[in-house]
């Protein structure tokens, strides 16, 4: 796409002294998808009332569950969501308030909780998991499989630089981000 934008934007910085404004480009268009995804994700999920961070909040519990473990504490799930304790406890009220999800007490600390999905939260999982993905599939239709599995290696090392440059803690990168 020839963005006159995009020209106009890659002049200022050029104006700074910089030549090279690929970092500020990736920045922008990353930002752009990202927005773009959360966007088209909050149009479809209207229907079911959940917006993006819910709906990977019964994700995450989804997956620990069929990995063999029955519930994740707000930490945990405030720490892979990268949002705060408060954020978390909002979303999780939410939740609970339709029905997704309960507090128990975990077995290991009698102090703290566990949330865990309840059947009506699995159940919508498994029924709107196929058609979520394959919609993410479509968005993504422009692109040939290669250029799929090009773009997701591509970006896996983009993470993997700004996490070492950045100074972030090498723990946000996870294992299969490989």
């Amino acid at each position: 796409m020839n963005d006159p934008n995009t020209h106009r934007m890659k002049n200022i910085i050029a104006s700074f002294g910089v030549e090279d404004v690929s970092g500020a480009e990736l920045s922008r268009l990353i930002k752009l998808s990202a927005t773009s995804y959360d966007t088209v994700f909050k149009a479809r999920m209207k229907d079911e009332n959940l917006s993006g961070p819910r709906w990977r909040i019964l994700l995450h519990l989804f997956m620990a569950e069929e990995m063999g473990k029955p519930g994740v504490s707000p930490t945990e799930l405030s720490q892979a969501r990268n949002v705060s304790k408060n954020t978390i406890s909002s979303l999780l009220r939410s939740l609970e308030d339709q029905g997704l999800v309960t507090r128990a007490v975990s077995p290991t600390d009698r102090r703290s909780f566990v949330i865990q999905l309840t059947e009506k939260g699995r159940k919508l999982v498994r029924e709107r998991s196929p058609q979520h993905l394959a919609y993410l599939n479509e968005l993504a239709s422009d692109l040939t499989p290669e250029e799929r599995q090009q773009l997701i290696a591509l970006l896996r090392k983009l993470y993997k630089s700004i996490v070492r440059h950045g100074g972030l803690s090498e723990k946000r990168c996870r294992p299969d981000d490989s």
